[in-house]
């Protein structure tokens, strides 16, 4: 055979198959020497679907409640009047910061009008959900393999012969020179690499496969979209129960309404009428990783012959 370039192994016998019918190392080269793999397969699964629950948002009534000795409010020099809730207040009857009847600031009525903040959503957060993928709970990545076995099968070298630039193995039994059925004659190096005129026919294998496939966790982003309406109500007694004024306010913007002046501002209370947790958008599902090949080595190989034709 031709003598392999510097840095190559000498010339064996290479098999080259599905894994389940590899035969055994032929007599004239028993030993094996090398193995390895190509054609990894395998996909991964299919990610699952990632969802997201509704917000768990609530609606916050507002605390600044204020009077205003003026209509309509905030008129530019008219004094304005605390008539505020607790903080924290979740809208109950309550008869904090009341404004008398016929209580005057600066000399007029202080309750002529009647401004209420917007109610605040509280956002929330919301709970990924997953829909499970449809091939099944199997892990990405747990499943593949390599559909190519190579395996190369070595002899005793003879590291004399006679004719230049060339080298000697052990002949099969037929003694032509051909290697046994199924095999090629080939040399090796570790690496990818280009090969040479004397053995043209390129062929890459890997040590084993590093298998990351897998999907990105399910997750949810800040909600938005989220909106909502209360009743707000005030009252001239304290325990709300003699009705001065209602009206629902949104989320978007504060309210400012007229009131017969000086009446009193004995209590007030609040009820949500309305809440749209808003939605939040799903994250991840996506496919990661990859199968990364590992430990390549090239076999350069004599090209095939065909069986000479037997005389007709």
């Amino acid at each position: 055979m031709p003598r392999a370039p510097l840095g190559w192994s000498e010339p064996a016998l290479l098999w080259i198959g599905a894994p389940d019918q590899a035969p055994d190392c032929p007599a004239s080269a028993p030993s094996v020497g090398y193995e390895g793999h190509a054609d990894f397969t395998g996909a991964p699964h299919a990610c699952p679907t990632c969802l997201c629950d509704p917000p768990d948002a609530s609606c916050e009534p507002p605390t600044a409640w204020r009077a205003h000795a003026s209509f309509p409010c905030n008129v530019s020099g008219a004094a304005e009047t605390s008539f505020a809730a607790p903080e924290g207040w979740e809208g109950a009857c309550t008869s904090m910061d009341a404004v008398a009847s016929g209580q005057t600031c600066d000399g007029d009525l202080c309750a002529q009008s009647l401004e209420i903040p917007a109610p605040r959503v509280l956002p929330g957060t919301c709970a990924p959900r997953v829909i499970e993928a449809p091939e099944g709970p199997e892990e990405p990545g747990t499943s593949g393999g390599f559909a190519t076995l190579a395996r190369a099968c070595t002899g005793t070298v003879v590291a004399s012969c006679g004719e230049p630039g060339k080298i000697c193995i052990p002949a099969p039994p037929a003694g032509d020179g051909a290697p046994p059925e199924g095999f090629l004659t080939c040399i090796h190096h570790e690496g990818e690499r280009d090969c040479t005129e004397t053995y043209p026919d390129r062929h890459v294998f890997y040590a084993g496969a590093d298998d990351t496939r897998s999907c990105a966790p399910c997750g949810c982003a800040d909600p938005g979209g989220a909106s909502c309406s209360i009743l707000a109500s005030a009252f001239s007694d304290g325990a709300c129960s003699e009705f001065v004024v209602g009206v629902v306010l949104r989320s978007e913007a504060p309210i400012c309404s007229g009131i017969v002046p000086g009446t009193a501002l004995g209590s007030k209370s609040a009820s949500v009428v309305h809440l749209d947790p808003g939605s939040c958008a799903p994250t991840g599902g996506e496919p990661t990783g990859g199968v990364a090949l590992r430990g390549a080595a090239t076999f350069c190989c004599r090209p095939e012959t065909a069986p000479e034709q037997a005389p007709t």
